[in-house]
C-alpha cells in the first residue's frame, strides 16, 4: 500500500527530533486517558450490543498473532520519528489525533463488544493477553482504531523504509490486519469501519497539499446544487437498505462514496477528488471513493460504446474518452480534464467538474497546454465521455491557436470527427470568454 501522488518530501531541514517527542507526549497520554474512558463509559451500561455474522465462528483463534497485534504500538511511537520534516510530522500527527478522537466519539455514542470467549493462552503469548486484558475491556469495537491507524502507519512506513524492507513490511502489516480477528479482539463489521476512518483520515490531511475541507464553499451555481441534491439522493437510498444488517451494510460503501461526491459538488469542487497534476488520485480518495469510481467508470464506457475512442481534430490533437492505460501508449502526451476518474501516465491533469460548465480561466489553461504538448507529438484531450469538457477545451485551443475563426467555426469543426459533442449555451459563452471571442 502506498500513496497514489508522487511525493518529494524536502530533506534540507534538519528531522524534527524534539517536536516528534512533544507530539507523542501529547497524543500517547490522550489515547490511554480517552480509550480508557470509552470503556469505563461502555461498562456501565446495562445492555451493550454487537455485530456479528454467522461465519465468524469459523474463525480460529492463533495466540501467536498477539504479537503483530501488538506491534502497532511500536509502529505507532516510532511513526513520529521516522518523519523527515516539521510539515510531515505535524501533518501525521494531525492524522493520528483525528482517528483517535472519531474512533472515541463512536465508542461512546455507539458502543459495541466482542461476543466470543477467548479461549486461554500460555507462554509468551499469554502473558500478551494478559497485559491487554488489564486495561482493554471487550467494547470499543468499531470503527477498529488498531485498523485505522494501521491505514494511516502502512502508508508513512512504505515511503520511508528501504525498498529492500518492503518485502517484509508488506506481510507483517497484512498479518497484523488479520491479528484483529485471529486475536479474537474484533468482530469482522470493525475492520472496514476502521478501515473507512483510516482512509477518511488520510484524506482529511493529505501530504503536501491544503486538506480538501479547508477551502470549502457552499456553492452558488445551480446545476451544482442539483447534482449535490442528486448525489446525496443517491447515497440515502444506498444507505436504507443497510440499516437491515448483514450483507446489506455493504451498502454502506456506495453510500458513503456517493456522500462524498455529493459534499464535493457541494461544497469541496475538484479538490475533494484529489487528482493530481500528474492524472493519478490519492490512495484516500481511491478507496472512498471506490463504488463511484466504478460505476463512473463503466458509464463512460457504456455512453461511448460502439464510437471511436478517440478521433483526430488536427495538427496532431485529438479527442476522446480517458482511455485505457494500454491505449494511452498511442499517444505521446495527455491532456486530462476528468475529476472523476484517475489518469494514466503521460497525463497532465486539469480536473475539472463533470455536467459542469468549465470555467474560462480553466478552458484558458487547458488550451495552453494542449498547444505546447503538441511539440512533444500526438496529444489526447480527453474527458469522461469526450463530449462536454474535452470538447470545450480543444474549441478553446482552436480559437486561441487562431485555427478557428469564432466559437461557431470551432465547435461545428469538432463536430464533424465527434457528432455527440454537448456544449450548450453557458459552454460556448465559456469558450468565448476564455478566447476573448464572440460566437
Amino acid at each position: 500500500m502506498s500513496e497514489a501522488i508522487v511525493l518529494a518530501l524536502p530533506t534540507d531541514e534538519r528531522r524534527p527530533w524534539a517536536r516528534a517527542v512533544a507530539w507523542l507526549c501529547l497524543l500517547g497520554p490522550f489515547f490511554f486517558l480517552s480509550y480508557g474512558a470509552a470503556n469505563w463509559l461502555a461498562a456501565q451500561r446495562a445492555e451493550v450490543g454487537s455485530v456479528v455474522f454467522d461465519w465468524e465462528r469459523g474463525i480460529p483463534f492463533l495466540p501467536w498473532t498477539i504479537v503483530p497485534y501488538w506491534s502497532i504500538d511500536a509502529f505507532y511511537g516510532l511513526s513520529l520519528l521516522v518523519c523527515t520534516s516539521k510539515a510531515e510530522l505535524d501533518n501525521h500527527a494531525r492524522r493520528l489525533l483525528t482517528a483517535q478522537i472519531v474512533a472515541v466519539t463512536c465508542f461512546i455514542l455507539f458502543p459495541l463488544r466482542f461476543t466470543f470467549e477467548r479461549p486461554q493462552a500460555t507462554g509468551v503469548a499469554g502473558a500478551l493477553f494478559d497485559v491487554l486484558t488489564s486495561f482493554d475491556k471487550p467494547f470499543n469495537q468499531a470503527p477498529s482504531l488498531h485498523i485505522a491507524l494501521l491505514v494511516i502507519l502502512w502508508p508513512l512506513y512504505a515511503r520511508h523504509v528501504p525498498r529492500r524492507a518492503l518485502w517484509l513490511l508488506h506481510p507483517w502489516f497484512a498479518l497484523l490486519f488479520l491479528s484483529v480477528l485471529t486475536t479474537y479482539q474484533h468482530h469482522f463489521i470493525d475492520l472496514p469501519t476502521g478501515a473507512l476512518l483510516g482512509f477518511l483520515c488520510l484524506w482529511l490531511w493529505p501530504d503536501l497539499a491544503t486538506g480538501p475541507v479547508a477551502g470549502a464553499r457552499l456553492t452558488l451555481d445551480p446545476k451544482r446544487r442539483h447534482l449535490a441534491a442528486c448525489y446525496s439522493a443517491g447515497a440515502v437510498l444506498f444507505a436504507a437498505p443497510a440499516l437491515a444488517g448483514g450483507v446489506a451494510l455493504w451498502l454502506l460503501w456506495p453510500a458513503v462514496s456517493l456522500a462524498f461526491v455529493a459534499a464535493n459538488y457541494a461544497a469541496l469542487g475538484t479538490g475533494g477528488f484529489q487528482k493530481g497534476s500528474d492524472g493519478r488520485m490519492s490512495l484516500a480518495a481511491s478507496w472512498l471513493l471506490a463504488p463511484y469510481l466504478t460505476g463512473a467508470w463503466a458509464n463512460s464506457r457504456l455512453w461511448t460504446r460502439g464510437e471511436p475512442k478517440s478521433v483526430s481534430i488536427r495538427d496532431d490533437v485529438w479527442l476522446g474518452r480517458t482511455p485505457w492505460p494500454g491505449t494511452a501508449l498511442d499517444f505521446a502526451r495527455i491532456v486530462d480534464l476528468c475529476a472523476e476518474l484517475p489518469g494514466v501516465p503521460r497525463s497532465r491533469a486539469f480536473p475539472m467538474l463533470d455536467l459542469v460548465v468549465p470555467a474560462p480561466a480553466q478552458l484558458a489553461r487547458a488550451a495552453a497546454e494542449i498547444e505546447q504538448a503538441r511539440a512533444a507529438g500526438r496529444v489526447l484531450v480527453c474527458c469522461a465521455l469526450g463530449y462536454s469538457r474535452s470538447a470545450a477545451a480543444v474549441a478553446a485551443w482552436l480559437l486561441s491557436t487562431r485555427r478557428a475563426t469564432s466559437v461557431d467555426a470551432a465547435i461545428a469543426e469538432i463536430r464533424r470527427a465527434r457528432p455527440r459533442i454537448f456544449l450548450n449555451a453557458s459552454a460556448r459563452a465559456a469558450i468565448g470568454r476564455a478566447t476573448r471571442r464572440d460566437a
